[in-house]
């Protein structure tokens, strides 16, 4: 990650009037910078009303307090990890240690990844589809980048589903996989993996039922979602506003901001950290212009580094609260 930070520092300044790019800074309305920070802030504590809400439909007591940091942890990981994959993993870690049995927490996570990542897949098919001109202009030179993260995005939605409503399916193809590592010698123990598959799929079976049983819940989930996402989205409005720009409506640029994220989620960048800012520079310079680059430090300050920085530390405030309790609990 360090690595990584170290070559998007190089690549964004090197070259530039520091002093310019100051000047430019100064310039800015903070209020606005303002009112994105809260913008994050709410973007992470939608998902703990998100999971606060599902636990309820499951009758499983969740204080909101540790929902709302079960998402800064999942918030943290996925900022930290290639493809945002360390979330959940690190969400589940802490709700076991909270006393929430794992199949539950399990089933809950996998319907906010799924819809989660459902919402990108809803962007990026409306703008790759209906083609808006302003958007597809703006795209132009990236459009390469949009639809490997469309294509790898759908995918993994695919992938999810499959798990939920076909798991002897999706069985077959992980026992397959597990017996054509094993031939080569590239895993051990293949009947201890095709174990943890057999009790994966049984969690996944009780996904599906939740499914089909619950369809006003899932709507309910997406719609809470959709808001979640386009708050983070909506940043880069807040920030172009705040250098005195106009011309573009917030609804374009909200949504570019959510086709960079279409393109870099699932790449395999910590934060897609590097591409983004690429993306983001050549994305919005025809609308921000001689502003693009102060637009994209601020605005990816405050929607990434920012986010990182709050989850951090909410995350250390967690293993204190939940995972440290647990265990003096334990030990007395």
């Amino acid at each position: 990650m360090l690595l990584v930070f170290a070559l998007t520092i190089y690549y964004i300044f090197s070259g530039r009037d520091l002093k310019e790019l100051s000047n430019d800074m100064r310039k800015a309305d903070i209020r606005y910078w303002f009112a994105a920070v809260l913008c994050v802030l709410l973007f992470i504590g939608s998902e703990s009303v998100i999971i606060s809400y599902l636990m309820r439909t499951l009758r499983q007591k969740a204080l909101f307090g540790h929902c709302l940091l079960y998402s800064f942890v999942g918030f943290f990981f996925c900022c930290i990890t290639p493809m945002s994959a360390g979330g959940q993993p690190a969400q589940l870690y802490y709700m076991q240690k909270d006393h929430i049995p794992i199949p539950l927490a399990t089933s809950v996570l996998l319907i906010i990844t799924i819809t989660y990542k459902m919402v990108l897949v809803i962007i990026g098919a409306f703008v790759l589809i209906f083609r808006p001109p302003e958007m597809i202009q703006a795209l132009q030179s990236a459009l390469g980048w949009c639809y490997l993260g469309m294509a790898l995005n759908v995918i993994c939605v695919g992938f999810m589903l499959l798990l939920v409503f076909h798991p002897t399916m999706a069985k077959s193809i992980l026992t397959a996989i597990i017996s054509l590592l094993s031939r080569f010698h590239l895993i051990k123990q293949a009947d201890r993996y095709s174990e943890k598959i057999e009790q994966a799929m049984r969690q996944y079976q009780d996904v599906a039922a939740y499914f089909r049983t619950h369809k006003l819940v899932i709507l309910k989930v997406l719609v809470l979602t959709i808001v979640q996402r386009l708050l983070l989205f909506y940043v880069t409005y807040l920030i172009y506003r705040s250098f005195g720009l106009a011309g573009t409506g917030f609804a374009v640029i909200t949504i570019l901001q959510g086709m960079i994220s279409v393109a870099v989620e699932m790449l395999p960048l910590p934060g897609g950290m590097g591409i983004s800012e690429k993306l983001f520079l050549t994305i919005f310079a025809p609308i921000c212009g001689r502003a693009t680059l102060p637009v994209m430090l601020v605005s990816r300050g405050i929607s990434y580094y920012t986010q990182l920085i709050i989850s951090a530390l909410l995350t250390l405030i967690a293993h204190f609260v939940i995972v440290r309790k647990t265990e003096r609990n334990y030990t007395a």
